[in-house]
C-alpha cells in the first residue's frame, strides 16, 4: 500500500514504531531486528496481517525445534534463484516483534518467508495466512520455557484446525510427533530421508517422542535416524509413517566439509553438493526443497541453490583464527549435540573441542539437558578439551561422571581466555571444534568479531 493511501493512525503507528528502532540502536541497545516489530504490535495488534496484505505473492512460514534458520537460508536460495525477491527475518528474530519489524522494512519484495518460533508459530501463521507452511521438527527444548514438546504439539494441533484451506502443510513424515497433526481435508506434501545406511542400531535414550500421539503406545522403529526421527510405526494403531513425495534416496557424509545429496521428488530429482555437514542438515536441505517444490520451483533450479548456500552464523560456520580454522557447531539440545557428535567422529585423527554453555533465557535456564547427550563416545578421540561459558563448571562435572580423565578437562568461565588456551592446545593448521549453546554461539561470534576475523550481523541486546 503506498504511503499516501495509508489511513493517517496506520501511518503514525508505523512512524513511531521506526523512530523507536533508531533510538534503540542510537542509544547502543541493539533492539533494531524487533524493537520497531514490538512498538508496532502495541499500537496495532493486527499489524502483521495488515503489512503481510502487501506482499502480492504471499508468503512461507517455517519452524521447528531444530534446523528452521539453516532450511529458511536454503529455501530462500532456490527462490531468490528462482527469481522471486523475498522479504526475509535473515538476523534470526522469530518472534511476531521480529516478523513485524521485517515486514515494517518491505521495500519492493512480492514474497515473505519467515522462521518462527515454536510457540510463536500459532498466533504469526493465523496472522500471514501462509501460502506454504514447513513443519520440521519438535525436540525437547528450552523446557522452563516451553514445557514438555507435547505442549508444542498440541499449540500446532490446534492451529492446524484454524489455518486456511489453502495453506499447503511441508510436514516431516519421519517426526511422529508431526505425523497426527494435519486435519481434515488438507493439502500435506510429506518429505523425509529414505537412505536408512545412517541409521542407529537403537532408538536413544535421549529421544523424545516414544509414544504414539493417537493411542498412547510405544512405537515401533525399523531406522532410527537423529533422535526420534526415522522409520516408525505404531503397533497398536493404524498410524505409521507417511510415505513421502519429497525423500532424500542418497545422503553421502563428508565428515565437516559437507555431504552430497540427492532428493527425489514429484517433479524429478535434486543432485547436490552441500557444504553442510551431517544428517540434521540433509533434512533441512530435504524440507528445503519439499518447500520449494511445493512453491513451484523446479528441481533444476533447486540443485544448485542448495549447493551455493553457505552455512549460517554459527551453523557448520568456519572462521580462521591465527594458525586455526574455528568451526561452530550450535549445540542447544540433546539431539542437536548428539548430532554434532555423531558428525564430529566422521573425523580422521584426534579432535580439539570446545565446549561453551550458557543459561540465559534464550538458551534455556534448565541445563540438566546436557545429562542426556552422549558425550561418552567422543571422550576416546580427544586431544584437548576446553569448557567454558556461564556453566562450565556444570559441563566438566558431566565430563567427570562421563569418566573422562581429569587432567583432560579444562573449565573456564571466561569466553575470551577459553578461546585463547582452546587455540593453544590445538595443532597448528588444525581445526578446532566449537559446540556452543545459543547465546553462547552470540558471545564466540561477537569475540570473534572483536578480534578482527568474522563479520558482524545485527542481534539484540
Amino acid at each position: 500500500m503506498a504511503l499516501s493511501s495509508m489511513p493517517r493512525m496506520r501511518r503514525l503507528a508505523h512512524g513511531i514504531a521506526r523512530a523507536a528502532g533508531v533510538a534503540s540502536r542510537s542509544l547502543g541497545r541493539g533492539g533494531g531486528t524487533s524493537v520497531p516489530g514490538a512498538v508496532l504490535l502495541r499500537m496495532r495488534p493486527q499489524a502483521i496481517s495488515e503489512l503481510a496484505a502487501d506482499l502480492s505473492d504471499g508468503s512461507a512460514c517455517i519452524s521447528a525445534t531444530n534446523g528452521k534458520t539453516t532450511t529458511a537460508r536454503l529455501l530462500a536460495a532456490c527462490l531468490d534463484r528462482n527469481g522471486t525477491r523475498v522479504l526475509a527475518n535473515t538476523a534470526g528474530a522469530n518472534l511476531g516483534s521480529g516478523i513485524a519489524t521485517v515486514l515494517l522494512a518491505r521495500s519492493d519484495e512480492q514474497f515473505g518467508l519467515f522462521e518462527v518460533d515454536e510457540a510463536a508459530l500459532p498466533d504469526v501463521a493465523l496472522a500471514l495466512e501462509p501460502r506454504v507452511l514447513v513443519l520440521m521438527n519438535l525436540f525437547r527444548d528450552q523446557l522452563d520455557r516451553y514445557g514438555e514438546l507435547e505442549t508444542i504439539a498440541d499449540l500446532w494441533a490446534s492451529l492446524m484446525r484454524e489455518l486456511p484451506a489453502e495453506t499447503t502443510l511441508v510436514v516431516n513424515a519421519d517426526d511422529p510427533a508431526l505425523a497426527d497433526l494435519p486435519a481434515g481435508e488438507r493439502r500435506v506434501l510429506w518429505f523425509g530421508l529414505e537412505d536408512t545406511r545412517h541409521a542407529l542400531e537403537v532408538l536413544p535414550h535421549a529421544a523424545d517422542s516414544r509414544r504414539c500421539r493417537r493411542c498412547g503406545s510405544g512405537l515401533a522403529y525399523d531406522a532410527p535416524l537423529l533422535g526420534h526421527l526415522g522409520h516408525w510405526r505404531c503397533d497398536s494403531c493404524d498410524l505409521a509413517r507417511p510415505r513421502p513425495a519429497v525423500a532424500a534416496s542418497r545422503v553421502e557424509l563428508d565428515g565437516v566439509l559437507g555431504q552430497d545429496i540427492v532428493i527425489d521428488t514429484p517433479r524429478g530429482a535434486v543432485r547436490s553438493r552441500l557444504s553442510l555437514p551431517g544428517l540434521h542438515n540433509a533434512y533441512n536441505a530435504t524440507a528445503a526443497a519439499a518447500a520449494a517444490i511445493a512453491l513451484d520451483v523446479a528441481p533444476q533450479v533447486i540443485s544448485p541453490a542448495l549447493s551455493a548456500t553457505a552455512p549460517a552464523f554459527g551453523r557448520a560456520e568456519r572462521v580462521r583464527l591465527e594458525t586455526q580454522d574455528v568451526l561452530i557447531l550450535l549445540a542447544k539440545n540433546p539431539a542437536g549435540v548428539n548430532q554434532n557428535v555423531r558428525t564430529l567422529l566422521l573425523e580422521e585423527g584426534p579432535l580439539d573441542v570446545m565446549i561453551a554453555l550458557n543459561d540465559r533465557t534464550a538458551d534455556g535456564q534448565d541445563v540438566s539437558w546436557i545429562w542426556d547427550v552422549d558425550y561418552e563416545p567422543l571422550i576416546p578421540r580427544l586431544r584437548s578439551l576446553t569448557l567454558t561459558g556461564e556453566r562450565a563448571y556444570d559441563l566438566g562435572l558431566r565430563f567427570r561422571y562421563a569418566d573422562a580423565p581429569g587432567e583432560l578437562i579444562y573449565a573456564q568461565p571466561d569466553l575470551p581466555l577459553a578461546l585463547d588456551r582452546a587455540t593453544r592446545e590445538a595443532l597448528k593448521g588444525g581445526t578446532l571444534f566449537a559446540l556452543p549453546s545459543y547465546t553462547a554461539m552470540l558471545d564466540l561470534r561477537e569475540e570473534l568479531v572483536r578480534r578482527g576475523v568474522a563479520t558482524e550481523f545485527w542481534r539484540d541486546g
